[in-house]
């Protein structure tokens, strides 16, 4: 698994390299697999999102942003972590 730092300001920065990296990992056309995005709570407060890309024949690859932690987890489709990016900068969730 490999590991890498990365800084992003704002949501949407780091959505689309979210989106890129997932994409990459199946070669995903990224305009024919849209991202979807899901909030994660802890007490009641957005604590970090959960993305994910839908391909075809039923592949599903996500990823975990953790903003309390200040890092991205990458999962691929059969659910094993293939990456991780540690935030030294990161938007407000």
């Amino acid at each position: 698994m490999s590991r890498a730092v990365a800084a992003f300001s704002a949501v949407e920065e780091l959505a689309g390299f979210v989106h890129s990296v997932l994409c990459d990992k199946d070669a995903l056309d990224p305009t024919q697999a849209p991202l979807y995005r899901t909030p994660v709570r802890r007490g009641g407060r957005v604590c970090g999102l959960v993305f994910h890309v839908e391909g075809p024949r039923l592949l599903r690859t996500s990823a975990v942003w953790s903003s309390d932690e200040a890092r991205i987890i990458f999962y691929d489709s059969s659910g094993l972590r293939f990456q991780e990016v540690a935030l030294s900068e990161s938007p407000a969730a």
